[in-house]
């Protein structure tokens, strides 16, 4: 076909990103036998700096389709507990080994690898449908209901009716917009920058987890180098590139294990620098009729815990498990969409209210001692597992219905 001629193509249901949340909601909903169109804005999943953490629980519904064996084969780092550095003392801040879950860690594997990996599994059914360079222009609507979208494939404009768009299109969510869909927005007082230091055979076995005395910097082991990340105060990464490269990496040495030259090798200016403009918000509704909302594309989250991935697991999973039946029977109503709000708003809600207490924490200044109760939570042996539960597993776990 020539550029910019129109075309049509149709499915029950056409979701709109290839992110860990679409790509396991059009898994799920293929394997029902449900035809599914996934659309990707971009050529492929290759990004830095995605979010890379697979958790337990997100691991336990990889072993309950049945290839959690072929998954783990994949190169991947464990981590059965993180650490931070807490007054000059090295603390277990979350143990995942009692958790009641398949796999008592959380894989580090660059996020490429397990969208490619699930792409892998859904193109075997003959039902699905992964289509790159998909950019969605607008939402298409009939009697007052979304019918689908219009999206620029490579160059060509073509219409993909169905009778579901799913918005699994991330925080800057294009379906979202489109849709009008309101946000509330709880800010967040720091953002992050990302940077790689290349890996050196005598490099230590360094632990994954929150280091420095400020706990404001993090680093992950990816095999070949060591993704870190530096926690900034909102909106002051100008003011920091305004005094140069130099003072910012005597900021790092400050609080990372690595000495001033070596940063000075990986990082000759700001363009080895990525900044994550970190934000907290949720729809109010995340469904209109034919339209549904998922994923960051409904709740944004910070960073810390590393659950973004693992919430938008557990949202593609609730979903298909909510809207296979009616889908397949064609009486998918606005009802069925906002029970899987009602059935996702709480762990949600708890998750973000915990990032949020947590960030607010960090920024106050201490002028007094830690009270009594502070003082005796800090020497519970539990609190490490309880912090295990929440980020390993969360609030609520979905199980797929097969």
């Amino acid at each position: 076909m020539t550029p910019n001629t129109e075309s049509c193509a149709a499915a029950s249901c056409c979701i709109v990103g290839g992110g860990p949340a679409g790509l396991m909601l059009g898994y799920l909903l293929a394997r029902k036998g449900i035809d599914v169109t996934v659309l990707e804005k971009h050529r492929d999943f290759l990004r830095d700096f995605r979010g890379d953490t697979i958790h337990p629980s997100t691991l336990d519904i990889i072993w309950q389709l049945g290839f959690l064996e072929e998954f783990l084969a994949l190169p991947h780092q464990r981590a059965e507990k993180l650490y931070g550095e807490i007054n000059g003392k090295e603390t277990t801040l979350a143990d995942f080994s009692h958790l009641p879950t398949q796999c008592k860690f959380i894989a580090f594997m660059p996020q490429w690898d397990f969208l490619n990996f699930i792409a892998s599994k859904a193109a075997q059914l003959p039902n699905f449908r992964l289509i790159h360079n998909a950019q969605v222009l607008s939402l298409l609507e009939d009697k007052r209901q979304v019918s689908g979208v219009l999206a620029e494939v490579n160059g060509e404009t073509q219409r993909f009716n169905a009778s579901l768009v799913v918005g699994c299109d991330g925080r800057n969510s294009v379906v979202r917009e489109q849709a009008g869909m309101e946000i509330r927005r709880y800010g967040a007082p720091r953002d992050v920058l990302w940077l790689k230091i290349h890996k050196r055979p005598d490099d230590p076995q360094w632990a994954m987890g929150h280091r420095g005395p400020k706990k404001n910097f993090i680093m992950i082991d990816r095999a070949d180098y060591w993704q870190c990340g530096y926690s900034i105060p909102k909106d002051s990464l100008d003011t920091l590139k305004a005094q140069g490269i130099a003072p910012f990496l005597d900021l790092l040495t400050e609080v990372s294990p690595f000495e001033r030259p070596r940063l000075a090798e990986d990082i000759l200016s700001w363009d080895d620098v990525r900044l994550l403009v970190i934000r907290i918000d949720r729809l109010k509704e995340w469904a209109k009729p034919g339209l549904l909302c998922i994923g960051d594309a409904a709740h944004a989250m910070s960073p810390i815990g590393g659950v973004g991935v693992n919430l938008a697991i557990q949202d593609a999973v609730a979903t298909a498990n909510i809207i296979t039946e009616p889908l397949k029977a064609g009486r998918l109503t606005l009802r069925h969409l906002k029970r899987i709000q009602r059935r996702r708003t709480f762990p949600t809600w708890a998750t973000q209210a915990l990032q949020i207490m947590i960030s607010k924490a960090g920024q106050k200044k201490r002028t007094r001692p830690p009270s009594r109760m502070e003082a005796w939570l800090r020497g519970r042996k539990f609190i490490p597992f309880l912090f295990g539960r929440l980020i390993g597993v969360g609030f609520y776990r979905e199980i797929p219905k097969l």
